[in-house]
């Protein structure tokens, strides 16, 4: 007999995760990386419609709607939001297996409470009831954030921001934190056609040249510091592999100068220079007890026509395939032999590597934290059922799962938070499979601990705002 369609026990396959269940939902969020606006959240404005809050900006749904032929006046063009909207409830029926389906029904539930399934049928109806919803309130980013449930969230910013609305939110009473995270990822990416602008943008805030590889470390310290001062706890970066090639000072000169008057700078000279900053921006993060994030293994940009048309972070990303274990140990290891590794949690999109990853982190683990280096929760086109449970059973087969510090939304949607529910349904069932089966003690306090532990305590305590 067919289970009901999203019930109660949804994902829980088993009585202990059940009760383990019981005990997650009850635990805040704390979103320790993500990619809300702060302006957004700052400036609190109500949305015009459902497509808006929800077809805005959400390349995940962008790239479901491609794959059923929708026509990109849809997607990212200029119809009106109810067309939109119906463009894409054309498109549920076929996504059977998608976490989508689950996310969008999880999030007309949990936010408009409405229980009908999205479908062409439906669309029309579900539309106007959301809109109505909307109308009446509680649909601001600081509303939908706070009744999620939210702690602490972490955005994602550039060393060149004024970090301008992180400043006025730290005057605002709110019921939750905003904290700036520091993505220097354009000040890595010497070999693209990035670079320049950036820089030009980096030494307008500096008011002054950066004409050296010097200079600009000592920007980008400058640049640390003032995010520390407004309570940043991470950096993230991220990078289809770690880099892992030394050089001597005269040639990382020499690379930035040739960047700097526009010459091209081959892949090893990029590396070099990419080692040298990552290394020295590590070191500074180790000192501050900030967390370093790595995310490993996305391929950008692959459809050139696409992204001239309507640029980047639009659903044209994929999976890259590089070998990446020698150079991040070379990377580990370096940092470790001085003494100056981050707390550092390493992420992969491709899932071939979660062995790799998983069983890297236990060779520079230490006592300053509990699994100081982490293996990151499974990731863009990995947070679906099967993903999350390769990512965690390859944490529990090589370290300890029990001081895993969780879920992200890593998400430009303030609907987006039902996520987390989605994956502690997933956490509890996979922990209540091994109880189940006899491999765990049915000790119910114990797995309410690891419950309460993976949604919440873990990361709160990892990044420090408790």
């Amino acid at each position: 007999m067919a289970r009901e369609f999203m019930g109660r026990d949804f994902l829980l396959y088993n009585e202990p995760a059940v009760e383990m269940f019981e005990a997650a939902e009850k635990m805040p969020v704390f979103d320790w990386h993500c990619h809300l606006s702060p302006k957004e959240i700052y400036e609190n404005k109500e949305p015009a419609d459902i497509a808006e809050l929800w077809l805005g900006g959400d390349h995940y749904k962008w790239r479901a709607m491609r794959s059923c032929g929708v026509d990109e006046k849809y997607i990212t063009g200029d119809a009106p939001g109810r067309e939109k909207f119906r463009a894409f409830a054309s498109c549920m029926p076929s996504l059977i297996g998608n976490p989508l389906y689950h996310w969008c029904h999880l999030e007309l539930r949990r936010y408009f409470g409405i229980d009908d399934i999205l479908n062409s049928s439906s669309a029309d109806k579900i539309f106007d009831e959301a809109n109505e919803k909307i109308r009446s309130g509680g649909f601001t980013p600081r509303e939908l954030i706070a009744g999620s449930g939210v702690t602490c969230l972490c955005t994602t910013d550039d060393p060149a921001d004024s970090l301008e609305y992180h400043t006025l939110l730290l005057k605002e009473d709110l019921p939750f934190r905003v904290l700036p995270a520091f993505r220097p990822d354009k000040a890595l990416g010497i070999d693209l056609p990035s670079f320049l602008p950036w820089l030009a943008q980096a030494e307008k805030v500096c008011g002054a040249p950066i004409e050296s590889y010097a200079r600009l470390e000592a920007f980008l310290l400058s640049r640390i510091e003032f995010f520390d001062s407004l309570g940043c706890r991470a950096s993230d970066h991220g990078f289809s592999y770690i880099p892992y090639e030394t050089a001597r000072a005269d040639e990382l000169e020499e690379i930035f100068k040739a960047a700097k008057s526009g010459a091209t700078v081959t892949e090893a000279q990029a590396d070099k220079f990419r080692t040298a900053l990552l290394r020295f921006l590590a070191k500074e993060y180790a000192a501050r007890g900030w967390v370093m994030e790595l995310h490993i293994g996305p391929m950008r940009n692959n459809n050139s026509r696409m992204f001239e048309a309507i640029g980047p972070d639009t659903g044209f990303d994929s999976i890259d395939d590089q070998p990446v274990a020698r150079r991040l140990s070379r990377f580990l290891d370096s940092l470790d032999r001085e003494n100056a590794l981050p707390r550092t949690i390493i992420f992969t999109l491709n899932p071939r590597d979660n062995y790799v990853f998983g069983a890297m982190l236990g060779n520079f683990q230490s006592p300053e934290a509990q699994s100081k280096i982490q293996f990151g929760s499974a990731w863009w086109f990995n947070d679906n059922i099967e993903g999350m449970r390769a990512q965690m059973s390859a944490l529990a087969n090589l370290g300890a799962l029990g001081k895993f510090v969780g879920m992200v939304t890593d998400s430009r949607s303030f609907l987006s938070y039902p996520r987390h529910e989605y994956f502690r349904r997933i956490a509890c069932n996979l922990m209540g499979e091994l109880v189940e089966s006899g491999q765990f003690p049915y000790d119910r306090e114990a797995l309410k601990k690891l419950a309460e532990d993976i949604s919440y305590r873990n990361a709160a305590e990892y990044f420090g705002i408790n």
